[in-house]
């Protein structure tokens, strides 16, 4: 899908210049700068991380479900 983004002129040149010093495209600068902003804000960027953060918030749940007595007990019983 395209969709136009409006530069002013001097940073339109700045990104081009920074395309061309990492020899890349603005394309790929836009799509490194959306993840990251994406990143930034919690939002899956992809199916994996999706995955990731769904896994890391189910484990943070059961954890939390579990009395912090019990926990402790837990781990008394394991040491011999």
């Amino acid at each position: 899908m395209r969709k136009l983004i409006a530069f002013d002129d001097d940073t339109l040149d700045k990104l081009v210049q920074l395309g061309r010093d990492r020899m890349g495209t603005l394309q790929e600068l836009a799509d490194e700068a959306f993840a990251d902003l994406l990143k930034k804000h919690g939002v899956p960027i992809d199916l994996k991380d999706a995955l990731r953060k769904s896994a890391r918030s189910s484990r943070k749940k059961s954890t939390a479900s579990v009395p912090s007595s019990a926990r402790k007990r837990s781990h008394a019983d394991r040491s011999f």
